[in-house]
C-alpha cells in the first residue's frame, strides 16, 4: 500500500482485506494456530471493541495480544493483575513536583493504544471498576480533569478458568464491556508438534519482534481502516435479525437475563467489521451467525434449573441461531 493509503479515510475495502491479510501473517510467525483468535481481535479493532480471552495457561493468550499489537504498529502496555493492584496503578495519579512546586501527572500503563490486561480476574472489584470510563468512553478522570485515550483504545483481557480460588469474578457490568468473549482452547496435536519444535529449543520469553514480526500498519492505517467501514452496509432484514437474535436471549427459559440492546449494536458493528475484513461492502446473515456466540456468550445469565443440568451459554446461543430465520 502506498503511503497515501494510510491517510484516514483513504482505504478502499480491498485494502482493508490486504491489510488484515498481512497482520495474520506476520502474527503466524510468533503464534502457532489460535487463527479464530486473531480473526476476532481484527474484528474488534476495526469495530473498535474490547476482547475478554478465557483459556487455561500456556495457551498463548498473552503472546496472541503481543503479536497482535506488534503487527499492527499500535502502542502495547501490559498491566498484570494481582490482589493488591490499586486504582491508581493502572489509572496514574497527580505527584507534586517538589523542584516546579506543581503538581504533575503520572500516567498509569491504562495510556497505551492496545492494553492487555493480565488475569483481570485476580484483582478485587474495585480496582477492576478502574477500567470501565476507560473502556466505555476511552477517557481517564484523575482529579477531576478528563485525559483522552486514543480513539483506537483496546483492552484485551485474559483469565485463567480452571482456578476458582482468590479470583474475584467479573460482574456483569463490566463483562458487558467487552465486545468479544473468546475460549482459548489447547492446541490440536499437530500444532502443538509444531510448537514443540518451534520453541522446543528453550527459546522462551522472546518478544515477537524478535520472532519475526514486524508492523505492517500504524495509527493512520489503523484509522482508515476502521473509517472504511462506513462504506459497509447492513440492510433493514439484517438489523431485524440482530434484534431476534438479542431479544430471543430475554425470552429463553435457560435464562435469568439475556443480553441487553448495546448487544445488539456491538453484534451490528461487528458484522459490518467482519464483512469489510472480507472485502465486502454489505453484511450477509453469516457475519451475524458467526460472530453471535462471542458477542452474547458473557452477556447472557443461566438460570438455577440450567446449571443443574450442564447447559453452556453456548449451546444456548447455537440453538437460538438454529431457531431464528435468517433473511435470504
Amino acid at each position: 500500500m502506498t503511503e497515501a493509503a494510510f491517510e484516514p479515510g483513504a482505504f478502499s475495502l480491498e485494502d482493508v482485506r490486504t491489510l488484515a491479510d498481512a497482520i495474520r501473517a506476520q502474527v503466524a510467525k510468533a503464534v502457532v494456530g489460535q487463527d479464530s483468535v486473531v480473526d476476532h481481535l481484527l474484528v474488534a479493532l476495526l469495530a473498535g471493541g474490547h476482547v475478554l480471552l478465557e483459556g487455561p495457561p500456556g495457551t498463548a493468550k498473552t503472546l496472541v495480544a503481543q503479536s497482535f499489537a506488534t503487527a499492527v504498529g499500535l502502542d502495547f502496555g501490559r498491566i498484570q493483575f494481582t490482589p493488591d493492584l490499586m486504582p491508581g496503578d493502572i489509572l496514574g495519579s497527580n505527584l507534586f513536583n517538589f523542584q516546579t512546586s506543581q503538581f504533575t501527572l503520572t500516567r498509569g500503563p491504562i495510556f497505551h493504544d492496545i492494553v492487555l490486561a493480565d488475569e483481570i480476574n485476580r484483582t478485587p472489584p474495585k480496582t477492576q471498576a478502574a477500567l470501565l470510563e476507560a473502556m466505555q468512553e476511552r477517557r481517564v478522570t484523575l482529579d477531576g480533569t478528563a485525559h483522552l485515550l486514543p480513539a483506537h483504545f483496546m483492552v484485551v483481557a485474559t483469565q485463567n478458568p480452571i482456578e476458582s480460588q482468590g479470583v474475584y469474578p467479573l460482574p456483569e457490568a463490566q463483562l458487558d464491556r467487552f465486545l468479544f468473549k473468546l475460549l482459548v482452547d489447547y492446541p490440536s496435536a499437530e500444532e502443538e508438534a509444531r510448537i514443540v519444535t518451534r520453541y522446543g529449543e528453550g527459546r522462551t520469553g522472546l518478544h515477537p519482534a524478535q520472532m519475526g514480526v514486524a508492523a505492517v500498519a500504524d495509527v493512520r492505517a489503523v484509522a482508515s481502516a476502521q473509517a472504511a467501514l462506513k462504506a459497509v452496509t447492513l440492510a433493514e432484514p439484517l438489523v431485524d435479525y440482530i434484534v431476534a437474535l438479542v431479544r430471543g436471549t430475554r425470552d429463553n427459559g435457560d435464562l435469568l437475563a439475556g443480553a441487553s440492546p448495546r448487544a445488539a449494536v456491538l453484534l451490528a458493528g461487528a458484522a459490518r467489521a467482519r464483512a469489510a475484513l472480507a472485502g465486502r461492502d454489505y453484511a450477509i446473515p453469516d457475519d451475524i451467525k458467526s460472530l453471535a456466540t462471542a458477542v452474547l456468550r458473557h452477556r447472557m445469565v443461566l438460570s438455577p434449573a440450567a446449571e443443574i443440568e450442564g447447559r453452556q451459554a453456548e449451546a444456548i446461543v447455537a440453538d437460538l441461531v438454529q431457531r431464528t430465520p435468517a433473511p435470504r
